[in-house]
């Protein structure tokens, strides 16, 4: 099928793919700034207060190296640290991705905002309490307490190993787009945006990370705005942008059906959404590092209550951008000519076409999306160095680890993974299917380490001997279940309905691959589950199997566990004996800290 008409669409692309001087100088501005915060942070904060005779805030420095490093020294400000929760969570992938999914299959994404309120009811209520007040720098520190050593590995084994795949992706979807609009080489972008974010969390530390995460969510949340407020003038107006999305169908509301093979349903967004955002957003190490670093729980409430606010805002945004994607280019859909090379290029083709011409836009654009992929990644790095410290590092040594030993070894993580992820992207360049990997390892993890925190806090008889078979029980259900989804959607076996597109209105010549037909589905064939439900499913085995383990294994004493290791209202059925808490106080901390083993304290109803 062609269009007669004068330009190619390659000839389009190839004449919306400009950078100037100023687009170069706004991506770089950015990630000088970033520099900076580090540097002032890693060097120059201590020193101009000491300059300034000022002992009130000297004192905040007289916490541990590590404290300071990964927590703030537990005395961070609840603004900031809100804000960083959202530009933390708001990777690249996101803020590209969730406009081109609401252009594809409509509005029903906005829905999960609606989970995320609900959810953060409960993360209010039973999660953070408990959290907090145990003052954890690893999230993982509380299944060692509430179950064992090795209920403890396997979750920070899995932490590690999803991050690991995922940070990669961080990078390299941003330093593709770049590639798109400016046609720079990600091997050029990708070593410059790591280098910047190694060296601001690694000299810095998670003020450094904090701060620039302000920096970044400001710049995002302008870029977004941007493209809105452009994209909704020239396509005519708000109205405009309501009746083509209405009238295509992108503004349905989700089906009421309990059919989990439905992308998205009221079922799948409510029963599977409520779960996934209490595991993102609470339980998850990247999260959790953000509100330890406030001084009380009723300041982590207050940035829990401003980040989800925030970020259902932002989400709002991006669901917005999506339904403006649709509006126009509603006669001449870019994905199937091809004028976007990707799904998730949509957003910087209609910057380029929209915004290109006026100077500096497109470099403000794309510095807004290197600023998802910085706060992400710094985040990443800043949590897997607390894990592998708390979970892995120190419990291999013989011996307490100096001020001195532990700085360097915070900072060489720091070092070490950064340039693993720049080494990664060329990888992922390469093996397009890691892309999928990352995401469906998030989903097999994630589960079972959900559902072994449902259990500690919930289910006060479960021991660890239950709770291992469980969580390893559904995280091999859930490999195969994820793995086999996604092995049917990458190889054409099932497509999710999309919404309609057309291509009559296009002005320029394009070809529709031959290999590009709808074919009809397999009735009785495999019909993979809504991503959605991954994290519910997988949370409910493990609590399922470990329930029915705890039959073969025995049963705890409720009496037994700390109170403080369980959700507020389980305590209130529940008369603990008298026994040393698990709440260390500060001498013993400070013991923990510089790695000494933690007291032996009848928590779980084993031997320690």
């Amino acid at each position: 099928m062609m269009n007669q008409t004068i330009i190619t669409v390659e000839e389009l692309s190839a004449s919306l793919k400009h950078f100037n001087l100023f687009d170069y100088a706004a991506c770089m501005l950015m990630l000088v700034i970033c520099g900076g915060i580090g540097v002032y942070f890693g060097f120059l904060e201590k020193k101009n207060l000491k300059s300034k005779g000022n002992e009130k805030n000297i004192r905040r420095y007289e916490s541990t190296e590590e404290l300071d490093y990964l927590v703030g020294g537990r005395k961070m400000k609840t603004l900031p640290i809100a804000i960083s929760l959202i530009a933390s969570w708001v990777s690249g992938i996101a803020l590209l991705g969730t406009s081109t999914e609401v252009y594809i299959y409509g509005v029903n994404y906005l829905y999960m905002v609606v989970a995320l309120a609900i959810s953060s009811i409960a993360s209010w209520h039973l999660y953070l309490p408990v959290f907090h007040e145990l003052q954890l720098t690893s999230t993982y520190e509380y299944l060692e307490l509430r179950f064992s050593k090795g209920v403890r590995r396997f979750g920070s084994v899995m932490f590690c190993i999803n991050m690991m795949l995922w940070l990669p992706i961080v990078i390299f979807v941003p330093a593709l787009a770049l590639n798109q609009i400016a046609g720079i080489s990600i091997h050029i972008i990708s070593p410059i945006v790591c280098g910047v974010c190694i060296f601001y969390t690694c000299v810095g530390g998670i003020k450094a990370v904090v701060w620039t995460d302000v920096l970044q969510a400001v710049i995002m949340l302008a870029a977004i705005i941007a493209v809105m407020v452009k994209g909704t003038i020239e396509v005519g107006g708000f109205d405009v942008v309501w009746d083509r999305n209405l009238e295509s169908g992108r503004l349905d509301v989700p089906p009421a059906t309990f059919d989990p093979t439905i992308r998205y349903s009221l079922f799948s967004i409510f029963g599977g959404g409520c779960i996934y955002w209490v595991q993102s957003t609470t339980t998850n190490q990247t999260m959790m590092q953000r509100y330890s670093s406030l001084p009380t729980t009723r300041s982590a409430r207050k940035a829990l209550a401003i980040f989800v606010i925030g970020l259902g805002i932002l989400l709002a945004f991006c669901v917005y951008n999506g339904l403006l994607l649709y509006a126009t280019y509603f006669d001449c859909d870019p994905i199937t000519t091809k004028l976007a090379a990707a799904k998730d290029q949509m957003i910087p083709l209609i910057v380029m076409e929209q915004l290109g011409h006026i100077p500096g836009m497109p470099g403000f654009f794309i510095a807004g999306v290197l600023c998802a992929a910085l706060s992400s990644l710094s985040t990443g790095l800043n949590s897997l160095t607390a894990v592998i410290l708390e979970d892995f590092w120190k419990p291999m040594m013989s011996r307490p680890m100096s001020e001195r030993q532990i700085a360097i070894v915070m900072r060489l993580i720091v070092v070490v993974f950064g340039l693993y992820c720049i080494g990664m992207v060329f990888v992922v360049e390469k093996l397009g299917s890691v892309l999928q990997l990352s995401g469906t390892m998030g989903a097999i993890s994630m589960g079972p380490e959900c559902g072994l925190y449902m259990i500690g806090l919930f289910l006060p008889w479960i021991n660890k001997k239950s709770a291992l078979t469980g969580g390893i029980t559904s995280l091999l259900i859930m490999a195969y279940v994820c793995l086999r989804c996604q092995l049917s959607v990458a190889s054409g076996e099932f497509t999710w309905p999309e919404k309609p597109f057309r291509t009559d209105g296009c002005t320029y010549n394009f070809t529709i691959p031959a290999n590009k037909t709808l074919h009809e589905q397999d009735p009785n064939g495999f019909r993979p589950i809504s991503h959605l439900l991954f994290i519910t499913i997988g949370s409910s085995i493990t609590i399922l199997v470990a329930v029915i383990s705890s039959f073969l294994y025995g049963r705890l004493d409720p009496r037994d566990v700390d109170s403080k290791l369980l959700a507020p209202f389980v305590r209130k059925f529940i008369k603990s004996r008298k026994y040393l808490s698990v709440q260390p106080d500060i001498k013993e901390r400070e013991s923990i800290i510089h790695g000494y083993e933690l007291p032996s304290r009848n928590v779980n109803g084993n031997d320690s």
